[in-house]
């Protein structure tokens, strides 16, 4: 464990929020000393912040509290991660006060957070090595080796769908029916796409939920999508990657029609798992606890063990430790218990968040897992297979999650607000890029 007495720093850090460029001047506090963790040391009380549902139970968290007398554990939740960035980063920006003494940050929006070590407690932990797969400990590693983020969950895509929508088209409805449907191992974007013609045709309900989950989807199989490896940015206006993702998705969804036109996590998308707007989604194994809750008496959805493009990965994320917080060493001692193999796999039971530990994907429980909303889906078999797929993570530097917005916002433009062409979209986002003053 580290000390927990430290000096104060001051640092300016370049947050982004949406397409704008918002300066912070960020002051790492002085953690006070730590009054032990609660055994031997008195009362204390630790909060850990998450948002959509890490799985992270009462039950699970009184399990904690048991096993360490003394210490009480509380959770507040954000409804999405976007609300727990906005939140984190304005309370940095305020010195820390306030902060849980666990926070959790999503992967696309670390990389911001890891220009500025000394903000977050080094969690490096000889015992803890080889814990996680490699290339999510590597996600979480500053150059110069300090460990900023305990993992929690990856998210492994595959397709979710709904099999009574399928049937009513003519389609393929079982699993593997759908799996060679959508092209099989070797399944590609234009195999979905013509999938997805095929259903429109023969259905009222458009193919997928939002191009925004697309372009995710397509973005997060490139390995330098938006900056070079060694953080140079690319300039968006010359970026025939992205240009060409971005021409597919308008295609598919506004000139094809295969779209429902809805923004993810809106109300309207929320209310489209009722009323039968979309008969697909790309799916990391997270996504099944949000389908889950907003379908309530839907009872056809399912998975296929396959996905476009090969493996992909979206989101996943992980428990920092502020260096602000009072309790920073009892703080890191709760966070390397709750992405402990045992936890991270009753998270997955209870929210489908797919563990990043190695003994964990391995378990029997998690390998013989199955999602009764799901029609009985053997999710931990499918995800395990997913998760193989994917071949180490694409770079994702400090100014993805900024340029990666402009290309969102278009895309919403032209198939969710109808208030731009594809062209005209287009072109504001480069003028957002440029912006952005980081090329």
């Amino acid at each position: 464990m580290l000390s927990s007495t430290r000096t104060t720093r001051r640092r300016a850090l370049a947050a982004t929020a949406g397409i704008a460029t918002i300066t912070l001047a960020l002051t790492a506090c002085g953690g006070g000393t730590d009054e032990g963790d609660g055994a031997d040391g008195g009362e204390i009380t630790l909060t850990v912040a998450t948002f959509n549902n890490f799985g992270y139970t009462d039950e699970l968290l009184a399990q904690y509290e048991a096993e360490n007398p003394g210490v009480t554990v509380e959770q507040v939740v954000a409804a999405e991660s976007g609300d727990a960035r906005t939140n984190l980063t304005t309370k940095l920006a305020a010195g820390g006060e306030g902060l849980a003494d666990i926070e959790a940050i999503e992967v696309d929006w670390l990389p911001e957070l890891m220009q500025y070590p000394d903000l977050f407690v080094d969690l490096t932990d000889p015992e803890l090595e080889g814990r996680w797969v490699d290339w999510k400990v590597a996600q979480a590693t500053t150059p110069d080796g300090q460990l900023l983020g305990y993992g929690t969950d990856i998210g492994p895509e595959a397709i979710c769908y709904r099999q009574d929508l399928f049937e009513a088209a003519g389609l393929p409805s079982d699993p593997a029916g759908v799996a060679e449907l959508l092209g099989g191992e070797s399944a590609t974007w234009d195999d979905y796409f013509a999938a997805g013609e095929q259903f429109v045709a023969a259905s009222d309900s458009a193919w997928f939920d939002a191009g925004t989950a697309i372009s995710q989807g397509m973005v997060n199989q490139i390995d330098n999508a938006y900056e070079e490896s060694d953080g140079t940015v690319k300039d968006l206006a010359e970026n025939t990657e992205i240009k060409a993702i971005y021409d597919a998705v308008i295609e598919a969804s506004v000139t094809k029609g295969l779209s429902a036109g809805l923004g993810q996590w809106s109300d309207d998308w929320t209310a489209g798992f009722q009323n039968n707007a979309f008969a697909t989604m790309l799916c990391p194994s997270w996504m099944t606890g949000p389908i889950e809750s907003n379908s309530g008496g839907v009872t056809g959805w399912n998975v296929a063990d396959v996905f476009p493009g090969g493996g992909g990965n979206w989101g996943g994320s992980f428990l920092t430790v502020p260096a602000s917080g009072e309790n920073t060493e009892a703080a890191q001692k709760l966070a390397a218990w709750l992405t402990a193999p045992e936890q991270q796999t009753a998270a997955f039971v209870e929210a489908g968040t797919f563990p990043s530990q190695v003994e964990a994907q391995d378990s029997a429980e998690v390998q013989e897992f199955t999602n009764a909303f799901m029609n009985e889906a053997p999710v931990g078999q499918i995800f395990s297979n997913r998760a193989k797929a994917i071949d180490g993570a694409p770079f994702k530097g400090a100014n993805y999650f900024a340029i990666h917005q402009t290309v969102t916002d278009a895309i919403t433009r032209v198939e969710v607000d109808k208030t731009d062409d594809a062209e005209a979209s287009w072109d504001k986002a480069v003028e957002a890029f440029k912006a952005l003053g980081i090329s």
